[in-house]
C-alpha cells in the first residue's frame, strides 16, 4: 500500500525532518490524503510551496478536502516540515510593502491585529525568531500563511492565491505537534 515513515505517511512516499518536498507529483501522480506520524507540516495546493496552505499536525487526513479545508484544491502538491522552535518568538509586521508604514513588534499571539495595532493591513514582515502562522481573519480563522525566520518584503508575492488575503490574526507555532 505505501511506506510508513517516521513523520508523514503518503502512499509510496516518505517525508521526514530532513526533506521538504517542493513537488510531490514527481513522486506521486496525486496526493489526496496523508497521515502525520509526528511533527508539524505545512501542505500546499501548488508546487514550490505556493497556493493555499494548511497546517497538518499529528493525525490522519483521509481526504484532501478535510485537510485543506476548501473545495478548490484537488490534491497536495508540496509540503514543508516545520521544525520545533525553543526560545523566544519575535516578529515585526509592517503596514506597507518593503517594510514601510507603521511597524509593530510581536512576541506573542495576536487575535486581531486591526484592533490591537490600529493598522489597516500587514503587507510585509521580518521574522527574527520562531515560526508563525498568519491568518486571514481575526481569532485565527480563514486561510493561513506560514512564515519562518527571514524577510518578507511583500505578502502579495507569497503565492497564497487570490491577492485579496489580508492578515487578521497571527499565532506562534509553539507545539511539537
Amino acid at each position: 500500500m505505501g511506506i510508513l515513515s517516521k513523520y508523514i505517511y503518503m502512499p509510496q512516499l516518505e517525508i521526514n525532518d530532513t526533506s521538504d518536498c517542493a513537488e510531490l507529483t514527481s513522486y506521486l501522480s496525486r496526493c489526496n490524503s496523508c497521515r502525520v506520524e509526528s511533527g508539524c507540516f505545512m501542505v500546499y495546493e501548488r508546487p514550490n510551496y505556493m497556493g493555499h496552505q494548511m497546517l497538518a499536525r499529528r493525525g490522519e487526513y483521509p481526504d484532501n478536502q478535510r485537510l485543506m479545508g476548501m473545495s478548490m484544491s484537488d490534491c497536495i502538491r508540496s509540503c514543508r516540515m516545520i521544525p520545533m522552535h525553543r526560545g523566544p518568538f519575535r516578529m515585526r509586521i509592517y503596514e506597507k510593502e518593503n517594510f514601510g508604514g507603521q511597524m509593530n513588534e510581536l512576541m506573542e499571539d495576536c487575535d486581531n491585529i486591526q484592533d490591537r495595532y490600529r493598522i489597516s493591513d500587514c503587507q510585509s514582515a521580518h521574522v527574527m525568531d520562531g515560526h508563525w502562522l498568519l491568518y486571514e481573519q481575526p481569532h485565527f480563522r480563514g486561510r493561513m500563511m506560514y512564515l519562518r525566520p527571514g524577510e518578507y518584503r511583500s505578502m502579495r508575492d507569497m503565492g497564497t492565491g487570490p491577492m485579496d488575503m489580508r492578515i487578521g490574526s497571527i499565532r506562534r507555532i509553539m507545539d511539537s505537534c
